[in-house]
């Protein structure tokens, strides 16, 4: 493990205030932001007709299981590389290190607005000029894997495992946090985790009884008050 988790606080990234305030936000800015762009570009795309109803939702479709690998080789290649000098150590902290030291912090878990702008404009030129106008339907299709691996992430961290098949999800981003980082690297689907032999090995995983009875401990303090899962 390069960062051993801290349950409480957090850290300063920058040690200008305006930088660090950016470098904060909550889960529901972003997600507007993309929700929002993604309905302009699919407005655009039929009201122009790029594309016919039946291959616009196509395309869509390959956008969003293009996001599960990309997201998989992001989490596994930059946000995992090795911190073999300065630069990289510090790179890997500021993208991903400070999630994995203080992963309670719910204001790291979604890029800033900002970032996350440039980062939509930046993938919108980029991928015109490989696919021209099917870009309407495929960057929506993109953004709404990348909205969905938000929403899933921040309810890993900020609430009780679901007592159906979806608590598989806690269950791997447990492991990947607190035993081991070189696996689960899909947080949003464990597709390419599976595809390519990194989930976690069975003997990870508790029994049934025993994660229930952790749960409950984890999220309730004494008095009650219910408190964020890892």
């Amino acid at each position: 493990m390069l960062h051993k988790p801290k349950e409480q606080g957090t850290t300063a990234l920058f040690r200008n205030r305006f930088l660090e305030k950016l470098a904060r936000t909550h889960i529901s800015i972003p997600l507007s932001i993309y929700f929002i762009g993604s309905a302009v570009l699919l407005y655009l795309n039929f009201s122009r007709g790029y594309t016919t109803t039946l291959v616009g939702i196509g395309v869509f479709f390959i956008g969003f299981i293009f996001w599960t690998w990309f997201e998989y080789f992001m989490h596994k290649r930059l946000f995992h590389m090795l911190p073999t000098n300065r630069f990289k150590k510090r790179i890997q902290y500021l993208f991903h290190g400070v999630h994995h030291e203080f992963p309670r912090d719910k204001t790291r878990l979604a890029m800033p607005p900002a970032a996350s702008i440039l980062i939509l404009t930046a993938l919108f030129f980029a991928f015109h000029l490989i696919m021209d106008n099917y870009v309407y339907t495929f960057l929506p299709g993109f953004v709404m894997g990348y909205s969905a691996y938000l929403f899933v992430h921040y309810s890993i961290h900020a609430f009780r495992p679901p007592k159906n098949k979806l608590n598989v999800l806690w269950i791997n981003h447990s492991v990947h946090h607190y035993k081991d980082d070189t696996v689960a690297f899909g947080v949003s689907s464990p597709l390419w985790d599976v595809i390519l032999g990194t989930m976690p090995k069975k003997t990870y995983h508790r029994s049934k009884k025993t994660k229930e009875a952790e749960s409950e401990k984890s999220t309730s303090s004494p008095s009650g008050t219910r408190k964020a899962v890892a």
